[in-house]
């Protein structure tokens, strides 16, 4: 029997996704409440139930843009999603549910954000990968396990009496990665957003500052699950490269997440051929490919929403030149829907 979940049921759910070997901080039923609160898009979070028990689940979103089509993906504005199932009836059941629903809601595609490939048959996007290492329970074994030259690169971070500190919002967090993504020529999110996700995660959910002289340089938030931490959204200000700043507040992440006990650093996912990808592997970290599989509904190939394409060249050159306080009123208008 095919379930939508309710908010008497998010415990339930949330059981489920923690006990789960593929379960990932992304199925975690938070996020519905997330995406259609600092969003407003319509979460369809579906699962399977056998005597009274939960077998599968999928957390799915429905983005529905002018300017950037019209899908239904797991999940959106993550990196991983998909269908976690104790059995091949359950998984194939929502599978399907997901498929009819696709079809019904008109969208363009369906995308499941998977980490494994589950339909060889539908077409993926080959562009993205994932990095996550296993860390030691000594931070001067973590220390000396990256490479040489980015290890001197976090020693200079050091060396420049750089610190970590724990913020209760996340208004120095929305500052810093706001600056950094202008310069990328990226809509910022709302500091709503963020806000939402520290409301709603809770402990799982940390920002980190790095300050020099008290002085803001980088700041990061990252997720907690099970054994594992995922340093998701973060951004420097001008200083940053200057001191080293990124170099020193992942350090720091990986740091104090080995104090409490955590096993699985997840650097998340990069493009392939971008300078976060680069970045990434000079940590040491292996890529791992994702498999962005896609259901195509009315969508002839699959969709190609992303900075390297082409087509948004201009508009990302002319976004670096905006003003900061332009691109923070403006982004999260478009941000909304870049799923």
């Amino acid at each position: 029997m095919i379930k939508t979940l309710h908010q008497a049921d998010f415990g339930r759910w949330d059981e489920f996704v923690n006990n789960h070997p593929n379960g990932t901080f992304f199925h975690l039923s938070g996020w519905k409440t997330v995406i259609e609160t600092a969003f407003g898009h319509k979460a369809h979070f579906l699962y399977t139930e056998h005597d009274g028990a939960i077998t599968a689940i999928l957390p799915l979103v429905h983005v529905n843009s002018l300017l950037f089509g019209n899908n239904l993906v797991s999940t959106a504005f993550c990196v991983y999603g998909g269908i976690i199932a104790n059995n091949e009836a359950s998984y194939d059941l929502l599978d399907a549910e997901a498929c009819r629903l696709a079809k019904e809601l008109g969208v363009d595609a369906l995308e499941m954000r998977n980490r494994e490939r589950k339909h060889p048959e539908r077409p993926y996007k080959e562009l993205y990968v994932t990095f996550r290492k296993q860390l030691e329970a000594d931070a001067e074994k973590n220390m000396l396990a990256i490479p040489r030259k980015q290890r001197a690169m976090v020693r200079k971070g050091i060396e420049a009496g750089l610190v970590s500190t724990i913020d209760d919002d996340v208004g120095r967090l929305h500052l810093a990665y706001s600056e950094s993504v202008r310069n990328l020529g990226t809509p910022v999110f709302s500091k709503k957003y963020f806000r939402t996700l520290k409301q709603v995660f809770g402990e799982q959910c940390e920002v980190l500052s790095i300050e020099h002289d008290g002085k803001l340089i980088a700041s990061v938030m990252n997720f907690y699950f099970r054994d594992e931490v995922l340093p998701y959204y973060g951004g420097g200000t001008e200083l940053a490269r200057e001191l080293k700043g990124n170099d020193f507040m992942y350090w720091e992440v990986m740091r104090r997440a080995v104090g409490k006990g955590v096993k699985i650093f997840d650097y998340g996912r990069s493009k392939i051929g971008t300078g976060s990808y680069s970045f990434k592997k000079n940590w040491g970290f292996t890529p791992e490919p994702l498999f962005y599989e896609y259901y195509l509904v009315k969508a002839s190939e699959v969709p190609d929403i992303n900075p390297l394409n082409p087509k948004y060249q201009f508009f990302i050159a002319a976004w670096k030149r905006l003003p900061l306080a332009v691109s923070q009123a403006v982004g999260p208008w478009l941000s909304r829907d870049l799923g």
